[in-house]
């Protein structure tokens, strides 16, 4: 809603009239309030020390309009022309309170204005759009949503699966681009603006996002790896007359009568574990053994793509995701059509929909739903926050919440297609039903079970360099957007770096990742790569989203948050999205994190020889399978 600034309300920043001009009863105006206009400028607000009442006023003159509340001039200069908040409390107090600000404050406040001014915004919408689709679009959507979808009922899953991404998923999204783009700031300063006393979530999510891509990259450190074993006539893990197989290798696609043993492995099988992995030559979590330098190349090659690719900020990673962003779906599409035209490709396909409504009474069920939807989106790695910022101040983040979470969503569904037309293929090859061939999930889903598959494809090669391709390219989005979500928070909150030494930052960054990545690169790594993703990742995060929609729609307050969103975009958000936010939101995140925190044994506490064991037995329970 417009302001027409008048000589009590408003002058801006740069106005060139002197403080000495001050007329008897008012106060001097450079004592004033920091606003944000309609135009996304930042104005000063005159009178600060006075009660504007009326209606039509759109806040209290002792508020702020992007949630700060008026304070005594005894609290300290937060550096932004603001004072600093002691404490959090709800915006719908209507208290008045006195304001006041130093001059030094003043300056300090124009300097921080004029680098808010200055910063720097996507080139194109389209830019935004698809790095956000990078993001929330990666490997989880090609191997975890087939698996969760046909264990818990197949086409029946996709009830729960709606409901939350409904309820729950893209309310979360929705609420973390408004944040972003209304503050327009990373995801540790901008809790100086909503509620000062849950800073520390910023800097959990710098944490997570560390630790996420140092393990995370070296699953693209094995795709590379398979990509430039790709490049030969025949495929390395297609026979098994290689250095690295053993006896118990045994190929299912020979032209010879084979009979599988109960020790038989698949050469495909062979070559992830014993030549890229090579854990026969650790013993487990407490002897990892040597680092592989084949991996360890291919890591360093995977950062330095990275880092060319972000250092320059969102004018360079805005253009990589043109190709990075949109490669994975022509793939996806050669690959849904040479499935579908594959003999039992309809085998899987049924298996994969085939719905199984008493599923539904499970509770498992619906937790994994709300659980794939949270992971898939991504709220709470602070990227979306980072990306949001980088808008416009009136960009329609609504319309872009709806668009990118609901390709997500389908690309999801999609990519469960092109998964299981491949295992009905196996099956129909191999004589076996798809519940015998679909029993992996995880990295060996597409590493040993898909990688079969293609290799026992006419014009193998091709297939697997441009399905590796894909897998690299949708990797590489998500690390772009991890480490931004770091990067524009850290620089955020320490601007001194931005000017100039953004690239040195960077690059410092990226090797921090690098050597925090080294534990992952030995021959045990697979271990470490486990526990990360199955103890570290997914509770931390659902504890920080948590935090952060309960400081959001209960300490910022509901109220203050829509009036911002109405700032933006013109309109209030309705009563769906406000219920979503206050409760259901929460009780989603809040639910899914108890489950896992105590009806999941693999969460309980455990040593770490039990931890060995329980993975070791994951070997032993499949004949030809590895549970990675």
């Amino acid at each position: 809603m417009e302001k027409k600034a008048t000589s009590n309300e408003t002058q801006p920043l740069t106005s060139k009239k002197g403080t000495s001009d001050c007329n008897e009863g008012e106060d001097c105006k450079e004592n004033g309030l920091l606003i944000r206009s309609p135009k996304s400028a930042l104005r000063l607000v005159e009178d600060g020390n006075k009660v504007h009442p009326g209606q039509g006023d759109k806040e209290e003159a002792a508020q702020i309009s992007n949630g700060y509340s008026g304070v005594q001039s005894s609290v300290p200069c937060n550096g932004m022309g603001e004072v600093e908040d002691a404490q959090c409390t709800a915006p719908a107090a209507t208290t008045t309170t006195t304001t006041t600000t130093s001059t030094t404050c003043g300056a300090e406040g124009q300097q921080q204005l004029m680098e808010l001014e200055d910063r720097e915004t996507w080139s194109k919408k389209i830019d935004f759009l698809l790095s956000v689709i990078g993001y929330a679009v990666d490997l989880g959507n090609v191997w975890r949503f087939p698996y969760i979808c046909y264990q818990n009922g197949g086409g029946a899953f996709l009830i729960p699966y709606t409901i939350m991404a409904i309820f729950g998923g893209i309310p979360l999204f929705y609420m973390e681009l408004a944040l972003g783009q209304y503050h327009r700031n990373g995801c540790i300063s901008i809790w100086r603006k909503i509620c000062p006393i849950f800073k520390g979530i910023g800097f959990a999510i710098c944490v997570i996002d560390l630790y996420v891509a140092s393990y995370y990259n070296t699953i693209m450190a094995w795709v590379f790896y398979y990509l430039v074993s790709s490049f030969t006539t025949e495929l390395p893990w297609t026979s098994c007359h290689n250095a690295w197989n053993t006896g118990n290798c045994t190929t299912y696609f020979s032209k010879d009568n084979v009979s599988w043993a109960l020790h038989s492995i698949s050469p495909a099988e062979e070559f992830y574990t014993r030549q890229v992995l090579q854990v026969h030559r650790s013993h487990g979590l407490d002897d990892l053994g040597g680092i592989s330098w084949q991996l360890t190349l291919c890591l360093l090659l995977i950062f330095i793509i990275v880092y060319f690719s972000i250092w320059k900020g969102v004018k360079t990673s805005g253009k990589v995701v043109w190709v990075t962003a949109t490669f994975p779906y022509v793939i996806l599409f050669i690959l849904l059509v040479r499935g579908a035209t594959l003999p039992g490709a309809w085998r899987g396909v049924l298996y994969y929909l085939k719905p199984e409504w008493q599923k539904l009474l499970a509770t498992e069920v619906w937790v994994d739903a709300a659980a794939q939807i949270f992971f898939s989106l991504g709220p709470g790695f602070g990227v979306l926050l980072a990306y949001a910022s980088y808008n416009k101040f009136h960009n329609n983040c609504y319309q872009d919440a709806l668009v990118t979470s609901t390709v997500n969503c389908l690309t999801s569904f999609v990519s469960g297609f092109v998964i299981f037309t491949v295992l009905g293929y196996m099956a129909e090859m191999r004589n076996e039903d798809v519940s015998e061939v679909a029993k992996d999930m995880g990295p060996s889903l597409l590493f040993i079970t898909y990688a079969e598959a293609i290799a026992n494809m006419p014009a193998s090669t091709f297939f697997a360099i441009i399905f590796f391709l894909m897998l690299l390219t949708l990797g590489l989005d998500s690390t772009f957007a991890g480490l931004e979500g770091v990067i524009t928070g850290v620089l955020d909150e320490f601007p001194h770096i931005r000017s100039k030494r953004r690239e040195f930052f960077v690059l410092g960054l990226i090797i921090i990742c690098f050597l925090g990545s080294l534990a992952t690169l030995t021959f045990g790594g697979a271990y470490v790569v486990k526990l990360f993703e199955e103890y570290a990742t997914g509770p931390a995060v659902l504890t920080v989203v948590f935090l952060e929609a309960v400081a959001v729609a209960w300490f910022y307050g509901i109220t203050q948050f829509c009036n911002d969103v109405k700032e933006m975009l013109g309109f209030t958000p309705g009563w769906y999205w406000r219920v979503c936010w206050v409760a259901i939101s929460p009780i989603f995140l809040l639910v899914s994190f108890l489950h896992i925190l105590f009806f999941f044994p693999q969460y309980n506490k455990i040593t770490i020889e039990q931890f060995c064991a329980i993975f070791d037995s994951y070997r032993e329970q499949s004949r030809s399978r590895w549970s990675l």
